[in-house]
């Protein structure tokens, strides 16, 4: 057996904060035309006429939004623009530039942020958006990363989470509780490899589950689709921290309440096998589980037959007054009260 050759590590302090910044960055080239200047001065420059711009930030931090024992650098790096693209898309906007600032401490070595980046050049490529700036400082407790993104808009596109109406159709794109669920196999994983290092981890067959979780994809399809279906949304949220949490956050800002059908949630077939196997019901996973990143809306009713059958949507309730509350209908009828049980970045530890 051949002997297992050392990782290189070249430390972080060789090349300085700005020579790491230009190390890091020297492969992000410009491909929009709102971008005038991007990183190499105090300032990125951007230009917007006749359009609205929309920003939206994220903060991942290490032991808290990831663990490094089971995410590779690079899909970090991808998921990292992308839970942020994702807030654009939920407006109904297109995002064309990021900023990416990250502390950290002296453990990593550039080779580690170059794979980091490298994750964020492929969201870069996909989403077609430029890196125009940031910052990096040291960190004593670990790996963080705060990623701005900007996007644009014409001023009667963009859909807010205050639009909602009674009778409005609430609709859902693609399935969701799959990135829970590869979040649950990898944690168990990660707990029979601490116990036994000689045990490897068993992920064979739940591929779908691990990408929603390592590599979640940001739905830039949606609004394309709707735009070509001629459906505006009358509300819009990415999903985020769970189905609940955003159902409640929409009926919070348009002041309505909702009725949301457990039958009609899409789950994935890999999703009801796990939950069996970690003995877990599927209509609570998609309710509470989070980080899926479909795109929740409503639409009037009016456009039901637009959206009717089309592959990339799930009908699942509707609108009601706010008296009415918010409420799921279980499959044998009942109404139950729907909670906020999703992730909670700032929930105390028992």
């Amino acid at each position: 057996m051949a002997e297992q050759q050392e990782e290189k590590f070249t430390s972080l302090d060789k090349l300085g904060e700005f020579g790491l910044i230009e190390h890091l960055t020297r492969e992000f080239p410009l491909r929009n035309a709102s971008s005038i200047k991007g990183i190499g001065d105090d300032c990125a420059v951007l230009e917007y006429l006749d359009k609205h711009t929309v920003v939206t930030t994220d903060l991942l931090v290490e032991g808290v939004h990831f663990d490094l024992t089971y995410v590779p650098p690079r899909h970090l790096g991808y998921k990292a623009v992308m839970v942020n693209l994702s807030d654009v898309y939920a407006m109904n906007a297109m995002p064309k530039q990021i900023l990416v600032s990250i502390a950290v401490s002296n453990r990593f070595g550039i080779e580690f942020l170059d794979e980091l980046y490298a994750g964020m050049r492929m969201a870069c490529d996909v989403y077609d958006v430029d890196l125009v700036g940031g910052d990096t400082t040291s960190s004593y407790s670990g790996l963080m990363i705060s990623i701005t993104a900007i996007g644009e808009a014409e001023e009667n596109e963009i859909v807010y989470r205050s639009g909602a109406k009674v009778n409005d159709l609430i609709v859902v794109s693609g399935d969701l509780g799959g990135a829970y669920m590869g979040l649950q196999l990898l944690e168990r994983e990660k707990s029979v490899f601490q116990s036994d290092k000689d045990m490897q981890p068993d992920l064979k067959g739940n591929e779908y589950v691990l990408e929603r979780q390592l590599k979640p994809e940001a739905r830039k399809d949606v609004p394309e689709i709707l735009h070509g279906l001629g459906v505006k949304p009358t509300s819009m949220i990415d999903v985020s921290d769970g189905l609940s949490s955003e159902i409640l956050h929409i009926c919070k800002e348009s002041k309505v309440g909702a009725a949301i059908y457990e039958e009609k949630i899409p789950i994935d077939p890999s999703v009801y096998k796990l939950c069996e196997e970690f003995n877990l019901t599927t209509t609570t996973v998609a309710l509470n589980g989070g980080e899926d990143y479909e795109l929740l809306f409503t639409i009037d009713m009016k456009d039901h037959d637009k959206i009717k059958g089309n592959p990339n949507f799930s009908i699942i309730g509707h609108i009601t007054e706010e008296s009415a509350g918010k409420n799921i209908v279980t499959r044998d009828g009942k109404f139950m009260e729907l909670t906020a049980q999703g992730w909670n970045a700032l929930k105390r530890e028992s």
